[in-house]
């Protein structure tokens, strides 16, 4: 039930558009695994692609999943405008349908870490992995900007009972909790937001972005005002460009782990 409405979240809105925009991230994450050329690579919790098409952009061969069709059939249009063979599979992260040691390298941006089952997700992305493999991961800090905005709009729309924050991956000490007895390195990187105005920000993420999206959607009208307010003062606070735009940095944690 829990997955079920997890997959509801990110499936209302179209994160597809929010995703294009985090494309550098994924680009980034593909240099810090060093992908190789002809590497067999999965995108778990693909989204619209953006570490798939980096990984595709590095000849390396790219099996894509989500469990959202939606945001897989993006990906399949941008892979498609971009001339890549890639193989498109809906799957379940905490399922995944492939044989151990299937994979040279899988990665995920913003995408595993919002798993429900944070210990058994882990423990695919190792499974699936051959030894001497790579696992690369791109996860949202407590702290940064939309580890904030999580923790806020969580206040007006409680998680389900019993899930432990997403933002959890984006510490050192939960992914050693995770994956025990791999060697991991990781490194604080920042995504800089850019929108015109915080009032754009919200505008976008109010439609697309799945979490604030469904929060909106669930709360009577005082409350999304009071949400709204928060959101926006929280915008302006970590503004960096003053009144003529927006650009707010957003902390994540850039993960490289080796498996043994």
């Amino acid at each position: 039930a829990i997955k079920q409405r997890q997959q509801s979240v990110w499936s209302s809105g179209d994160y597809a558009l929010i995703g294009s925009t985090l494309q550098i991230v994924g680009e980034r994450l593909c240099e810090a695994v060093d992908m190789r050329a002809g590497s067999s690579v999965l995108d778990v919790a693909a989204g619209n692609g953006n570490a798939t098409l980096a990984a595709a952009r590095r000849f390396a061969r790219v099996t894509s999943t989500d469990y959202v069709g939606a945001l897989l059939e993006r990906g399949r249009e941008r892979a498609s405008a971009e001339r890549f063979s890639i193989d498109f599979r809906q799957a379940d992260a905490e399922a995944l349908p492939f044989v151990d040691g299937s994979f040279d390298v899988a990665l995920s941006t913003f995408g595993v870490m919002f798993t429900p089952n944070q210990t058994k997700a882990a423990a695919e992305l190792v499974r699936v992995v051959r030894k001497g493999g790579k696992i690369g991961l791109a996860n949202w800090t407590p702290e940064g900007f939309i580890g904030q905005l999580l923790k806020m709009v969580g206040k007006y729309a409680p998680p389900s009972p019993g899930i432990k924050p997403p933002t959890l991956w984006g510490t050192a000490a939960h992914l050693e909790e995770l994956f025990p007895g791999h060697e991991i390195h990781s490194s604080v990187q920042t995504f800089m937001f850019r929108y015109n105005s915080p009032e754009h920000w919200l505008d976008v993420f109010r439609r697309y972005y799945g979490p604030t999206n469904r929060a909106f959607a669930a709360l009577d009208a005082q409350k999304a005002a009071a949400l709204e307010a928060d959101i926006l003062d929280l915008l302006e606070k970590s503004n960096w460009a003053g009144t003529s735009s927006l650009i707010v940095p957003g902390d994540y944690l850039e993960v490289v782990i080796t498996r043994s």
